[in-house]
This record gives C-alpha cells, sequence and structure tokens, in this order.
C-alpha cells in the first residue's frame, strides 16, 4: 500500500516540509527519486508525481525549496521567492544537500540510489546538484532553466543527465540549450537532451496557459518526456 509522510528537514533559519511517498508492501530500502518544484512552491502536482513514481516501485519525495511547503499564487510572489536562489546559486545546492540528507536518513531510501528530477526552477536545481558533483545517480530536468551559475560550483559531475525540452519554450531558448550541452561537453558529463516540437515552457503542467509568458501544456510532450524519464530511471539505477 502507498503510504504518505511529511519528511522535514532545517538549517538555521528555515523549517523543509518534503513529501515523501512510498509502497510499505516491500520493506527493502528503495531507489529514490527527490522531485524540486517549479517557482509555484511544493504544490500538489509535485505530490501527485511523488505518488506516481512511488507506485513505480520508487521512494518518491516532492522536495520544498521555499519553506514551511509553502505555495505562492501569483507571478510576483513566485518570482520574489525564486529570485534568490537565482541570484546566490550556493543557495540552491545547500536546499538540495538539506533534502539528499533527509531522505537517506529514512528506513524506506537506499541511500546509494538516489537521483533528482525538477520542473521549471527545479530542472535548474536538478542540475546544479549534478554540477556540484552530488554523489547521486542522475539527474532529469523537465522545461528546466539551463544557465550555468556565474561562479564555478562543479567539482566532477558524476550523475548522468536528461533534459526534457520544448524547442519553442521563449524562457529558455535554444542558443541557451545548446550553450549548456557545450558546458556539459566541456565537463565529460554523461548527457543526453531531447527536444519536442512545437512545445513551449511548461508542458508538462495540464493548468499551464499563459501566452504572454509562452507557459502551455502539451499532451504529447507531457506524455513522451515521462516515458524518457521513466527510462532513463531504470537505467541509473541499475548502473
Amino acid at each position: 500500500m502507498i503510504q504518505t509522510d511529511e519528511l522535514t528537514c532545517n538549517d538555521a533559519q528555515t523549517l523543509y516540509r518534503c513529501f515523501i511517498a512510498y509502497d510499505d508492501d516491500n520493506l527493502q530500502p528503495k531507489p529514490t527519486v527527490l522531485i524540486i518544484h517549479d517557482w509555484e512552491g511544493r504544490h500538489q502536482f509535485m505530490c501527485d508525481k511523488a505518488i506516481q513514481l512511488a507506485k513505480m516501485g520508487y521512494v518518491g519525495i516532492a522536495v520544498d525549496m521555499y519553506g514551511e511547503g509553502e505555495t505562492y499564487a501569483s507571478k510576483a510572489e513566485r518570482r520574489a521567492h525564486m529570485a534568490p536562489m537565482m541570484d546566490n546559486r550556493t543557495l540552491i545546492t545547500e536546499r538540495v544537500s538539506l533534502a539528499i540528507n533527509a531522505a537517506k536518513a529514512h528506513p524506506q531510501v537506499n541511500p546509494e540510489l538516489i537521483s533528482i528530477m525538477g520542473y521549471c526552477f527545479g530542472g535548474l536545481c536538478a542540475l546544479d546538484a549534478a554540477r556540484a558533483g552530488f554523489d547521486i545517480k542522475g539527474v532529469v530536468s523537465f522545461h528546466g532553466r539551463l544557465t550555468p551559475p556565474t561562479s564555478e560550483i562543479c567539482a566532477n559531475i558524476k550523475a548522468k543527465i536528461l533534459v526534457l525540452h520544448g524547442f519553442d519554450d521563449p524562457i529558455v531558448p535554444p542558443e541557451q540549450v545548446f550553450a549548456f550541452t557545450r558546458e556539459m561537453t566541456d565537463k565529460k558529463a554523461d548527457w543526453q537532451l531531447h527536444m519536442y516540437g512545437l512545445t513551449q515552457h511548461s508542458f508538462t503542467n495540464p493548468t499551464a496557459n499563459d501566452d504572454e509568458m509562452g507557459l502551455h501544456y502539451d499532451e504529447k510532450a507531457d506524455r513522451r518526456s515521462w516515458a524518457s524519464a521513466s527510462d532513463f530511471l531504470k537505467e541509473v539505477f541499475k548502473s
């Protein structure tokens, strides 16, 4: 049976309320996937992804990057909470590290088999974890931001990398995508990129419908990207 619970971690200022899902019919520690949210916060879509991953035999953990499990409705609020981490990327790796350590302490989690997936802002967080040399198996970015940090945080990239991206994404246009591929190649990372034609930003989010920002759901890209991510997780957890 799928069980869900809160998994907390904290730094000196903030309590982070993550959401964990797992199948307790199997008591053995399991491969684990951390899911990092977009700029809205740790909303229900991310928790549903954790449950979906639990049904696939993993432990799914929806990470809280903002603290107290808060979510924000307006664009202004979302920008205000995302901007400090975009301006200081070490905050991202510090908070992801807290979540990883909390996950490793859970009895359902195999600490040797951890991957991260992220959406939009969360895709950047997942990639920064790889750039920082975290000892994880893989990272998946769904329509994520790709720009590297201004200061070098990369030790040696250990994680395999999968980027799933819309070719018509106005927030992360093709020139940024190609710059990312050069970055990963220069760093000798094991990377792959899947581009979806006629597809904009937030293509996995059924509620995305914003012409101004270019946020639009695409059922075909959503389905194809999840299939690619599922295959990728099987690969990295067996290697």
